[in-house]
């Protein structure tokens, strides 16, 4: 950032000149902290006479260079004692000041945006007193006044819109608080910088404060929440790499229900789900063997050793269907290690099961479908930048999404395909430099010959 240029007052050069007139510009200018090349300057003007590289009128050009040559040491000293004479007179008489303020403020004036209104207020001024008396009295640029009357004579011709048309400030305020409270309304379970999020997905830009402010206008109350700081963090690097698992208890009408959540760590994807009276193994190995045919197979699973997941005497069911699909199992020692899942569960508890009311299970798993669908394809996501959702990461089209969102498309994104029923390559035969490969469900299973001149594998 540049730093802001010093302005001295005519006194200060008053006192810098004097000093300069009997030590020097040099030594004046070290005196007083001033750079040498404003004392110079300085001196020029007072003398009345341009340093190179200024513009002159066409008579001090023709007789510069010979006043210059000819003119004595003495002769200009004794001229620039005299300007300073003058120059001082001028400004106990105050023009000069009062000149020199009003082109400070005007080198000080921030550029700023006027609504239409605003606009229209500032043309009709100049229309009774002036352009240049309107700007002064506003405080705004002569160049705007006169680029807005061109503009407004354009439109009355058919040339164009008007500076003065749009909307009020108060319409385009309300219109922002009912986008707002739109949204909220819509999933009650979200906070304020999730409403904000989501909105900035469909191209409306405004403050994580401001959308604060109009829902606790509208009865919202934020949690109290209990956070522990941690700082180490670990993500997949690709889709599949990792999946968690999970379970969600929950009451519905005096009914416990246990709902099993698997999230994939790359993209906070929700690749499969299944609800049941308790922790089933029945269950799990149905919800994974589902997920795997819809999504392909991970290289690896964490769990925290619940009882459907893990057997403390022998190979429980989970594990050996792990072993027989070569899929690593990992076990979470400490709950922050399953991070990612335990998060989604919480939300899942703020923004579905305590905000609805369920006649019975049966409601509970149809809402809860449509949910993660939604969560899925339309809830942005903080830890994927906040306009991101999970199926944009899952499924590889994060540059598309973001180059719609940056050209204005994101209010309505629901052309994007749907990726629910996605057919997956469960089982192909490619070549790779020659050589045949089977793969299964994401993992190569074998080669089939060997490339002119080199080694086969398998």
């Amino acid at each position: 950032m540049a730093a802001k240029r010093r302005r001295y007052t005519a006194s200060e050069r008053r006192r810098v000149l004097a000093d300069a007139k009997k030590l020097g510009a040099a030594e004046a200018a070290r005196r007083h902290g001033v750079p040498e090349s404003c004392v110079s300057r300085w001196k020029h003007k007072a003398a009345g006479r341009l340093p190179k590289g200024k513009s002159t009128t066409g008579k001090e050009k023709s007789t510069g260079s010979e006043g210059r040559g000819t003119r004595s040491r003495q002769a200009s000293k004794a001229a620039a004692s005299e300007a300073i004479t003058a120059a001082g007179s001028l400004e106990l008489d105050g023009t000069v000041t009062a000149d020199r303020e009003r082109a400070s403020r005007k080198r000080s004036r921030v550029a700023r945006a006027y609504t239409p209104s605003e606009r229209a207020q500032a043309l009709e001024l100049a229309a009774k007193v002036g352009v240049v008396k309107a700007a002064d009295q506003l405080g705004m640029s002569r160049f705007s006044l006169w680029d807005w009357k061109r503009k407004v004579k354009k439109a009355s011709a058919g040339q164009g819109d008007a500076p003065t048309a749009g909307a009020s400030v108060s319409e385009i305020e309300a219109q922002r608080d009912q986008e707002i409270l739109g949204e909220w309304h819509r999933h009650p379970g979200l906070g304020p910088s999730q409403v904000r999020n989501q909105l900035r997905r469909k191209g409306v830009k405004v403050a994580v404060h401001t959308v604060r402010r109009v829902m606790e206008e509208d009865g919202y109350r934020p949690p109290k929440v209990d956070r522990k700081e941690h700082t180490q963090t670990y993500e997949a690097v690709r889709p599949n790499h990792r999946w968690h698992l999970d379970f969600v208890q929950r009451h519905i009408n005096r009914t416990s229900t246990f709902t099993l959540i698997l999230i994939d760590d790359y993209s906070r994807f929700v690749v499969g789900h299944g609800v049941d009276e308790a922790e089933r193994a029945d269950m799990v190995l149905a919800t994974f063997e589902r997920a795997v045919e819809q999504h392909g197979r991970p290289e690896r699973v964490m769990h925290d050793k619940g009882s459907a997941f893990w057997s403390w005497r022998g190979i429980s069911r989970f594990t050996a269907l792990l072993t027989e699909l070569d899929i690593d199992q990992e076990v979470a020692e400490h709950k922050e290690w399953n991070g990612k899942v335990e998060v989604f569960n919480a939300n899942l508890h703020k923004e579905f099961f305590d905000v609805q009311r369920f006649y019975d299970v049966s409601e509970m798993k149809r809402r809860l479908a449509v949910h993660l669908h939604w969560y899925n394809h339309a809830r942005t996501h903080h830890s994927l930048g906040g306009l991101l959702v999970p199926a944009d990461r899952y499924y590889g089209r994060v540059e598309e999404v973001l180059a719609r969102i940056e050209a204005g498309a994101g209010r309505d994104l629901s052309d994007l395909l749907d990726l629910r029923e996605r057919c997956l390559e469960l089982f192909k035969v490619v070549s790779h430099a020659g050589v045949p490969e089977v793969w299964l469900l994401g993992q190569k299973l074998l080669e089939l010959g060997s490339p002119p001149g080199g080694r086969g594998g398998s």
